[in-house]
């Protein structure tokens, strides 16, 4: 029974992404939630910031309880942050829900595409300007901790894919996060790009890695061109720079 988990690890990072193996054609669990095993057994799951552990990982009829490593979360101080976008009024708060849920819907999709099998490239390459899952507090109002990382870039530096996959969602004026696309990769894992300044591509559209998909900017909730690349397992946000592929940026 030893094989049926292969390359599964003993203890995960807070925020990690797992790409592991099981036999083709085993049934596996993430704690209750069953995910897709690919024609070569391949299997993923995500770890959330805030995630405890253990992980239930269940191939076939064995459980693996695998020990969540916690990260230490710095806290980032963001000044000059248009007030009406840190405590929006009713009205607004009401479409940010409305956009929020649109979001969360496109996430959803549980496609057996393995568009995430080769890795991951950067999207574009810069200062990482704001770290996954530091605390945020925008103009001295503590917030939610940051859901992805920050590239500081020129505005209308071009945004590349950092791997195959279908758009899901592409609109220009969110509230918060100004022009925004999701792209997913499949098995339930999708890449996020906030506060485009042009968007290049359409929902239903297939794209490669390196295809160019959007440019930098800083529409919807930023001071600065930027852009904002986030990574989520299904609803499980994750650290864009523990995907594989991606080496930490000079």
């Amino acid at each position: 029974m030893q094989a049926a988990a292969q390359d599964l690890p003993a203890s995960v990072s807070q925020g990690a992404l797992v790409v592991a193996h099981a036999k083709p054609g085993a049934r596996v669990f993430i704690d209750d939630r069953p995910v897709h095993v690919g024609p070569d057994g391949v299997y993923v799951f995500g770890v959330g910031r805030d995630e405890k552990g253990p992980v239930v990982v269940t191939v076939g009829d064995v459980r693996h309880n695998l020990a969540v490593v916690p990260r230490d979360w710095p806290i980032e101080r963001v000044e000059g942050v248009p007030p009406a976008t840190v405590n929006p009024p009713p009205a607004v708060a009401a479409r940010i829900e409305r956009e929020q849920a649109a979001v969360v819907a496109a996430r959803s999709r549980d496609d057996a595409r393995e568009d995430f099998a080769h890795g991951f490239i950067w999207p574009v390459t810069g200062r990482i300007s704001g770290r996954f899952g530091n605390q945020r507090i925008y103009n001295g109002d503590p917030k939610a901790p940051h859901s992805g990382m920050d590239i500081a870039v020129p505005e209308g530096t071009p945004v590349k894919a950092p791997a195959d996959g279908v758009i899901t969602f592409a609109t220009p004026d969110l509230y918060l996060t100004g022009g925004t696309v999701l792209l997913d990769h499949g098995f339930g894992l999708s890449s996020n790009f906030l506060h485009l300044s042009r968007i290049d591509v359409k929902v239903g559209q297939r794209v490669h890695q390196g295809q160019i998909i959007g440019a930098a900017g800083k529409t919807g909730r930023a001071t600065g061109p930027h852009l904002h690349w986030g990574f989520n397992w299904f609803g499980v946000r994750l650290d864009p720079l523990l995907l594989p592929g991606i080496e930490p940026s000079s």
